[in-house]
């Protein structure tokens, strides 16, 4: 199943699981360490060990058979030796068996997944399937990895093609969005896998309120919509990856609630270089050559990557000064901060939703608030009011 850390987190989330512990099994030679396994991967003529976990269950709550079906799906076993990014021979995925009963079991599920990968238009199952000779039990902080050490992210959880009910049954898989529904010159996709926490977590403090530009849509299919194109497989969720004229141009990996972090990657992928130097690197576009200084129309200025609202034209007024300028931002949509580049002491506006540098702020604006928000047009995107 590739790394043992998703492995083990995956499998001890199975009913009927009583206890999973992550180790070594399948090379020829004895108690092997992390670091011996690493390094065997450059040792030629030597059977390298997998990582693997040993799962103990109650057979009167599960089956073999149930416990085969999750590890199929849990996993891609088409893969050869990898799982994603994790490449090597110790990352290949494996069945190590402890009777012949469990044996037999094994060939029937390879043999009935196979046939459902098929049905999908999947590969050949690559699996190793052997007796189980030693089981070394790997280091303790291995143990329960991903539970001490959340990083952001789940597993991709496989193929997305479901176990069948039986030999026959007809292949149920996770299907990958439909091209007709989405935007083929940019289009945002979040992949994301059934029970991730973090997929969850980027839903509640990103999507729930979505406003940006760009439209997205999510997939529960690791594949790519039919047509489209991805640079490499996934290999995780949630990944967002933005596509123009179907190709990918860039991806996301990853959400453990750094919310500026996930912007800026929006920000370097949508906007042009004068943007992003005046947004990253608090830049100042040159007075009176900004699009939005001479706007006079009513509606709302928002973040060019978030699409979050800033501030509204009923606030905008001619300050001389030759950049877009207002006496108020809209409740919550700015913090201050302060600055003391360049020799002098100012007051620098940033969006809070995404932390991009706006401009300043000065104590000589018109009444009723007495101030000046002087902001670059090139971080303001103005959306008319219909």
């Amino acid at each position: 199943m590739g790394c043992f850390w998703g492995a083990e987190k995956r499998m001890a989330a199975l009913p009927g699981v009583i206890d999973v512990m992550s180790g070594y099994a399948g090379g020829d030679y004895p108690d092997p360490g992390y670091r011996q396994v690493i390094d065997s991967e450059r040792r030629p003529g030597v059977r390298n060990h997998a990582e693997v976990v040993r799962v103990v269950f109650d057979p009167a709550q599960t089956s073999v058979e149930q416990i085969l079906a999750r590890f199929w799906e849990n996993h891609d076993p088409t893969q050869g030796d990898r799982q994603g990014n994790d490449i090597g021979t110790n990352y290949r995925s494996a069945v190590y068996y402890g009777s012949e009963t469990q044996h037999k079991a094994v060939l029937m599920s390879r043999d009935a997944y196979q046939k459902a990968l098929s049905a999908a238009g999947q590969g050949a199952i690559t699996t190793e399937i052997a007796p189980l000779k030693t089981f070394y039990p790997a280091e303790a902080y291995h143990q329960d990895y991903l539970a001490k050490n959340p990083n952001g992210y789940c597993g991709l959880g496989g193929t997305g093609v479901r176990f069948p009910g039986g030999m026959g049954d007809k292949a149920q898989a996770i299907q990958p969005l439909d091209p007709k529904g989405l935007s083929a010159q940019e289009q945002l996709i979040v992949f994301e896998a059934e029970h991730c926490p973090f997929c969850e977590l980027f839903r509640e403090q990103v999507l729930k309120d979505w406003s940006a530009k760009q439209p997205v849509a999510v997939s529960l299919s690791p594949r790519q919509p039919k047509g489209w194109t991805l640079e490499k497989p996934l290999w995780a969720t949630p990944t967002i990856v933005l596509f123009r004229e179907g190709k990918e141009v860039s991806r996301y990996t990853g959400y453990n609630g750094e919310k500026e972090r996930f912007w800026k990657w929006l920000g370097f992928a949508t906007l042009t270089e004068e943007q992003q130097r005046i947004a990253f690197q608090s830049g100042t576009e040159r007075p009176f050559t900004g699009s939005l200084l001479d706007s006079h129309a009513e509606g709302t200025y928002v973040d060019p990557v978030s699409g979050a609202p800033l501030f509204r034209s009923g606030n905008k007024f001619n300050s001389g000064t030759g950049w877009p300028s207002f006496f108020d931002p809209i409740e919550g949509a700015v913090t201050l901060h302060e600055d003391s580049s360049l020799g002098m002491r100012r007051v620098e506006v940033r969006s809070a939703s995404t932390g991009i540098h706006l401009g300043h702020v000065f104590d000589d604006g018109p009444p009723p608030t007495g101030k000046r928000y002087c902001i670059n047009s090139q971080v303001l995107r103005f959306v008319p009011d219909k």
